[in-house]
């Protein structure tokens, strides 16, 4: 047997005066770290297997428990640092490549905290949004760019399938089978007491959720897992996925482990079988052929469904957008380089992509400049932390959000990355049905509800501050922001001017 060069990244304190061996720590682990031993009447901990979930400091009733990261460090070097050392012994170990969870979490700039917003004061009065009417419902799709009259000099209302939302976000795609089904209902359900929606990913839409069908949008990826007829018709739109912000440029892979009867049935693949979903579409090289998959949708919903194409933030992505909106798609998705996932390729999660602060500003400065602005809403997502980053995100351009790891938050996750190993203690990211039922979806659903509410009343102080009073008026209001510690160039990329001018 080798070395073993990895120290383990935490370490358990465990308080022997407060500890009473009640053994719930014990029980509450999926990663079996702790354990009673009898002969020497102590709780021991394998601190290897630690992932830092806090499932068991949280459930401990003596609070006896605290898990610290380990001050075990290797000799200082600035250009090898400690984790790269040893990512290179896990895979000199293991000959695999290195998959992490979630969103990347390198130092890299964080755009929406050095953009601030403006706000009035005298010339233009602030608005209270107590006691004056605040909009910030919205509709997602194809909006008319000039009014048109019929021969007796009536308006003509029709218009193109909309999503309406009563609020200007949306949860984010997150699969059946990355995700369990109490989360999966948990997000059903509170989109719609919210009056919003959300998304399935790419795992298709299990039959017991057919029900909130009107606050679903349903998508269609690489690998059409759980794709049919009735799939296409129950959602209120079609997302059809060319990227994702955790791994542009690749597919999916769900390991087998995680897939039960329920997954495979619902996602239409074997038991216990690998699902992995291919880098491209393979019938779609172009934006012809984009064109060709969104009317087929289309007609196969009777032309009743919004379609969205979801892609991630790359280097060209206003050009691409320019040609989406050109396609036939009715709403355009763009995914951030610091967006979330169950599993992705460590070094693709970690260098590829952009941000989506200046991915949003280039596309939607494009499709204005093009004049076909009217013809696409913009969605974006990757990393949305706050009400804050909501109003940004809109004053730049964007008509609404989708939010991922805020939503899995107020459910519960502790952001312990290890979403892949299907040990998720807080009945998340597991298809375990003993750790599933450790998240009731009536709790799970109000407290995803209470978070939107909070953020829908910060979102109306926000734009009453800024003499706003519908999202409408604040979409793509570059004015009322403002830069700190940006460069020339990214000012120049986000559209807006440095604070104090």
């Amino acid at each position: 047997m080798g070395i073993n060069y990895l120290y383990p990244q935490y370490e358990i304190h465990r308080d022997p005066m407060r500890c009473i061996k009640c053994r719930v720590c014990e029980r509450q682990c999926a990663n079996e770290v702790h354990h009673y031993d009898e002969e020497l009447d102590v709780m021991i901990a394998d601190e290897a297997s630690c992932v830092d979930c806090q499932r068991c400091v949280s459930m401990c009733p003596t609070r006896a428990l605290k898990i610290v990261k380990t001050d075990n460090t290797f000799k200082e070097n600035a250009n090898w640092k400690q984790d790269t050392i040893e990512e290179v012994y896990r895979q000199a170990s293991t000959g695999g490549v290195l998959l992490s969870s979630m969103g990347n979490p390198k130092d890299y700039p964080v755009y929406w905290d050095k953009i601030l917003i403006n706000a009035s004061q005298v010339t233009n009065p602030s608005i209270d949004p107590l006691r004056e009417p605040m909009e910030t419902k919205v509709f997602l799709g194809k909006k008319p760019s000039s009014l048109k009259m019929d021969k007796k000099g009536k308006i003509v209302s029709e218009i193109p399938p909309q999503i309406e939302l009563e609020l200007p976000i949306m949860f984010s795609a997150m699969s059946y089978g990355s995700i369990s089904e109490n989360a999966h209902k948990s997000l059903a359900r509170a989109a719609t007491a919210l009056g919003t929606c959300y998304n399935t990913g790419e795992g298709g839409l299990n039959k017991e959720l057919y029900q909130y069908g009107p606050n679903t949008i349903v998508q269609v990826a690489s690998g059409r897992f759980g794709v049919h007829e009735d799939y296409l018709k129950a959602g209120a739109a079609i997302e059809i996925k060319m990227g994702q912000g955790a791994k542009p440029g690749i597919g999916g892979h769900l390991p087998g482990r995680k897939i039960g009867a329920k997954v495979s049935e619902t996602r239409m693949i074997p038991e216990g079988c690998d699902a992995i979903s291919p880098a491209p579409h393979h019938d779609i090289y172009s934006i012809e052929d984009l064109r060709q998959l969104i009317f087929s949708l289309k007609e196969a919903t009777n032309y009743e469904k919004p379609v969205i194409v979801k892609i991630a933030a790359v280097h060209n992505v206003a050009a691409i957008a320019s040609g989406i909106a050109r396609s036939g798609a009715d709403v355009i998705a763009i995914d951030g380089y610091r967006g979330g996932t169950g599993a992705a390729p460590t070094r693709i999660r970690d260098n590829v992509g952009i941000p989506i602060e200046l991915a949003l500003a280039a596309v939607d400065q494009r499709l204005r400049d093009e004049k076909i602005r009217n013809d696409i809403s913009i969605v974006v997502g990757g990393s949305i932390r706050s009400s804050a980053d909501v109003v940004k995100a809109i004053a730049l351009g964007a008509d609404a959000c989708y939010i991922g790891t805020s939503a899995l938050l107020a459910l519960g996750c502790h952001l312990c990355r290890s979403c892949q190993s299907g040990k998720c203690n807080w009945g998340i990211a597991t298809q375990r049905e003993d750790l599933v039922k450790r998240l009731n979806p009536e709790i799970g659903s109000e407290r995803l509800a209470n978070l939107l509410t909070a953020w829908n009343h910060e979102i109306k102080e926000m734009m009453g501050g800024m003499g706003i009073n519908s999202i409408e008026a604040l979409k793509g209001n570059r004015l009322m922001l403002r830069g700190i510690g940006l460069t020339e160039k990214e000012l120049e990329i986000l559209g807006i001017k440095h604070a104090g001018e």
